[in-house]
C-alpha cells in the first residue's frame, strides 16, 4: 500500500451499479438497488463519501439510504437529481414542453429536503438531455436562457444549500449546452446567484479538450469551484476509466494545480467499469492518486518554478518525467 494520501476519496454511486450501453441493452451484469450499491462501496475500503442518485429506488426512503451509509460507514457527498434521464429525452431544464420544463426543476427542488436529511454538501445539476443534436434544431438563445432561468429559481429556492454544475461538452446530446468550464461560469455569472458552482471533472475537461489543470485554477480564480471528481478517457468519449490509465501526466499536473489552489476536501472517482469488477476499479484508482500524490512530494517545485517563469517547456517535462523514469 502506498503511503497515506492528503485526500479523502468518494465516488458516484453508479460506479457500483448496474452497467447498459446501446449495444449490450440487456445489461452488463444483473439489476443492483441503491441500498447494494451502498454496501458495494462499503467494501472498497477508502471510501467516506457519496453522491447518490435521485430519486431513490421505489419504497427506498432518505432513512434506508442513511442506515445503508451508516453501517458501511460512509457519509452523503451529493444528492443528484436524474434530469438526465428518458423522461427528459427533448430536454429537461430546455425541454420545448413547458409543462415538462417545470416538472424538472420541481424534481431537483424535491431533492433538496433529503440532501439536508443526509448532509450532502450540494446538490448536483448533471443536465445531459439539456442541448442540441442538428444544425437549426434549436435557438441557442432560448436554451442558455431556459437553462440560466431554471438553475437560478432552484438555487435561490434554497439559499442555505450549495449546488454544483457537472459541465460536459457531450453525451447523450451530441452538444450539452454546459460544455466546458469557461461556458459554465459565463451562465453562473448570468444566473447572479451565490450558492451555484461548478463539479470539476477532470475526465469531462479531457473530453472537452480542455487542459484540465488551467480549467480547474480558472473555477478556483472565480471562487466557484464545488467539487472534484476524478477518473480517464481516451478524449474522444467520455470512456470514465480508472484514473491515470491514460492521461497520466496530465492527471499529475492536475493533482499539482489541486495542491497550488490548497485543495483539502474530497476528491471523488466518477468511473464506469463495464467489465471490470468495480469494488476492484475503486481501488485501483485510489492507489494510483496516492501514488502520484506522494510523486508530486518529490518534486522539486522551485526548479519547477523557475522553468515555467522562462516558459522552458524542457526544463518543465524533464523534472516531471524524471519523477516516473528515474535520473538517470
Amino acid at each position: 500500500m502506498s503511503a497515506p494520501s492528503r485526500y479523502e476519496f468518494g465516488a458516484g454511486l453508479w460506479l457500483f451499479g448496474q452497467f447498459i450501453d446501446r449495444y449490450a441493452t440487456d445489461a452488463y451484469g444483473p439489476p443492483v438497488g441503491v441500498l447494494e450499491a451502498i454496501d458495494r462501496a462499503g467494501q472498497v475500503g477508502d471510501l467516506v463519501t457519496l453522491d447518490i442518485n435521485f430519486p431513490f429506488d421505489e419504497g427506498v426512503s432518505t432513512a434506508d439510504i442513511a442506515a445503508a451509509l451508516d453501517r458501511n460507514r460512509l457519509r452523503c457527498h451529493a444528492i443528484t437529481p436524474a434530469s438526465y434521464s428518458r423522461k427528459y429525452r427533448k430536454g429537461g431544464l430546455t425541454n420545448p414542453d413547458p409543462t415538462l420544463r417545470r416538472d424538472c426543476i420541481e424534481l431537483y427542488k424535491t431533492a433538496i429536503p433529503s440532501a439536508r436529511e443526509l448532509g450532502a454538501r450540494y446538490v448536483k445539476f448533471w443536465p445531459g438531455q439539456d442541448g442540441y443534436d442538428y444544425p437549426f434544431q434549436a435557438d441557442y438563445e432560448d436554451l442558455w436562457q431556459y437553462s440560466v432561468d431554471a438553475v437560478r429559481e432552484v438555487a435561490a429556492s434554497a439559499p442555505d444549500m450549495q449546488f454544483g454544475i457537472e459541465c460536459k461538452f457531450k453525451e447523450p446530446r451530441t452538444h450539452m449546452l454546459f460544455c466546458n468550464v469557461a461556458t459554465t461560469l459565463l451562465a453562473i455569472e448570468d444566473m447572479g446567484v451565490d450558492n451555484v458552482g461548478i463539479v470539476m471533472d477532470l475526465g469531462h475537461s479531457l473530453f472537452a479538450k480542455e487542459t484540465p489543470a488551467e480549467a480547474l485554477q480558472l473555477a478556483h480564480r472565480r471562487e466557484r469551484l464545488t467539487s472534484v471528481e476524478v477518473n480517464d478517457n481516451w478524449r474522444e468519449w467520455d470512456d470514465d476509466l480508472t484514473v491515470g490509465s491514460v492521461h497520466l501526466i496530465e492527471t499529475l499536473e492536475f493533482l499539482h494545480a489541486l495542491r497550488k489552489i490548497g485543495w483539502d476536501d474530497v476528491v471523488l472517482l466518477d468511473q464506469f467499469p463495464f467489465r471490470e469488477d468495480p469494488v476492484q476499479a475503486a481501488r485501483e484508482s485510489i492507489v494510483t492518486l496516492r501514488k502520484l500524490d506522494a510523486l508530486l512530494d518529490r518534486l522539486d517545485v522551485e526548479a519547477l518554478r523557475e522553468a515555467q517563469i522562462r516558459q522552458d517547456a524542457l526544463a518543465a517535462q524533464r523534472l516531471v518525467l524524471d519523477l516516473f523514469l528515474g535520473n538517470i
